[in-house]
């Protein structure tokens, strides 16, 4: 953990050292909503509430390649759903995390005042909340300490300060090892959680 948690810093550092010496500098704040898709590799849950958000700081900055151009942030995120287990029991499992996604973009002007813009590129997720949940029944589902994902949106820029973007989040491993008891006594199966995530974000850069 220490090793990612030091890699995804280092390599945001990069980008915002970087970004001193490009043009079109600007550092700003973002925030935005989490709906969870969460993947099973069986229907071993029903879930529900799959809600969440995330908010930081973020940069963003031009390449000396016309419409292309960088963004990082670094943000507090959290994501939660309500499981419900076999045997019917409930429980709302939160992922906190300090995500760190860096994404290539691509810039469409739309005239003097507005743009669009496409963007992709990877994120650095640390786990930084509760790791396991338990059911009294023996059921669990336990989160990763940390986890690789990638990013794929579309945004639009207006005024040159208020950004607005919508994207998936897709991870690229496996997020939590999943014990669930079957309706038959002391039959447990070990199974496999992944979970993916829509985002809709607003940015204000100064």
């Amino acid at each position: 953990m220490k090793k990612i948690l030091s890699l995804a810093f280092l390599t945001l550092g990069l980008f915002v050292s970087t970004s001193a010496n490009a043009q079109g500098v600007k550092f700003g704040i973002k925030g935005g909503l989490n709906v969870t898709d969460m993947h099973f590799s069986s229907e071993v849950f029903d879930k529900s509430n799959q809600m969440g958000g995330f908010i930081g700081p973020t940069v963003k900055f031009t390449l000396p390649i016309i419409g292309l151009g960088v963004d990082a942030s670094a943000l507090y995120d959290f994501r939660q759903a309500k499981l419900t287990d076999p045997s019917k029991q409930e429980k709302t499992v939160k992922q906190q995390q300090i995500a760190i996604p860096v994404n290539l973009r691509y810039t469409i002007g739309l005239g003097g005042t507005a743009n669009a813009f496409l963007f992709a590129g990877p994120q650095w997720g640390i786990n930084i909340g509760d790791k396991d949940f338990k059911w009294t029944d023996g059921s669990s589902y336990s989160l990763k300490e940390s986890n690789f994902s990638v990013n794929a949106g579309v945004g639009v820029t207006l005024m040159d300060h208020l950004q607005i973007s919508a994207n998936y989040n897709i991870a690229m491993g496996k997020t939590a090892d999943i014990e669930a008891r079957k309706v038959v006594p002391d039959a447990i199966k070990n199974y496999k959680s992944r979970n993916n995530s829509w985002q809709i974000a607003v940015a204000y850069f100064f």
